[in-house]
């Protein structure tokens, strides 16, 4: 499957299938935008000529959609697979080469189909070329190459997204759920904490009220005491003065 972290390495034919569907940079070997919007079907930026060309409407889209943008590795990896799709002899490549070296002409559509269909003919042998049915027979082949890919390259992102996404979901909804434990835990101690400073000023009050009771308490005893320690030592002394 096509991935984002992985170039595809083409080699010559990769690079030159490439070119069919996309203009690389000479320097680079990547792709470029340059495409009309009204494109009917993928086709390459010609090479810029003397004169300015017709209208292309077979050059290639490559230009960000709504939901993603043409990614150069993708596009090397689909050159890839394509390559490996390729069929012996002239078939539908070779057509869309055609067409892509007729595009710096001064054709219409029309005109550069049917010039590249009799280049297509004389390359492939003359009047032993194949049918028309060829181009369209080889062409729906790479499709159906490009389709299994995708489906493949589908299942396996949608099997990415379960296993990432899923995994990140479970932790995003156990970090919520741990969140409103702690804020409950939070309450709880709060209401704790409330409780216990109304508990603190009321026994403040009952401080200062208990140290006053024990204050008037320990001065209550010591003035009892004195009276009675008084009481007796007055007796012990007239004991001794009276009863010698």
């Amino acid at each position: 499957m096509p991935e984002q972290e992985k170039s595809s390495g083409l080699n010559d034919l990769g690079r030159k299938l490439l070119g069919l569907f996309v203009k690389l940079d000479p320097a680079e070997n990547t792709p470029v935008s340059t495409a009309p919007a009204n494109a009917s079907m993928p086709a390459s930026a010609p090479s810029p000529g003397p004169s300015a060309p017709s209208p292309r409407p077979a050059a290639p889209v490559i230009s960000p959609t709504a939901e993603g943008s043409v990614d150069t590795k993708f596009m090397e990896h689909f050159a890839a697979l394509l390559e490996k799709a390729n069929q012996p002899g002239p078939d539908y490549f070779e057509f869309r080469d055609m067409l892509r070296n007729l595009s710096n002409l001064n054709l219409n559509e029309d005109q550069q189909y049917q010039a590249a269909w009799a280049s297509f003919k004389a390359m492939a042998g003359g009047a032993n070329a194949p049918a028309v049915s060829v181009l369209t027979n080889t062409a729906n082949q790479y499709l159906t190459a490009l389709n299994n890919d995708h489906d493949g390259f589908v299942k396996t992102a949608d099997s990415m997204l379960t296993e990432r996404v899923g995994g990140l979901q479970n932790e995003q909804k156990q970090l919520l759920s741990d969140n409103e434990s702690i804020a409950r835990q939070i309450a709880e101690l709060q209401q704790k904490i409330n409780a216990n400073n109304e508990r603190l000023s009321k026994i403040k009050d009952e401080i200062d009220e208990q140290s006053v009771k024990i204050a008037q308490s320990k001065n209550n005893y010591e003035a009892t005491l004195a009276v009675v320690t008084g009481q007796i030592k007055r007796d012990i002394s007239k004991i001794e003065t009276y009863l010698k």
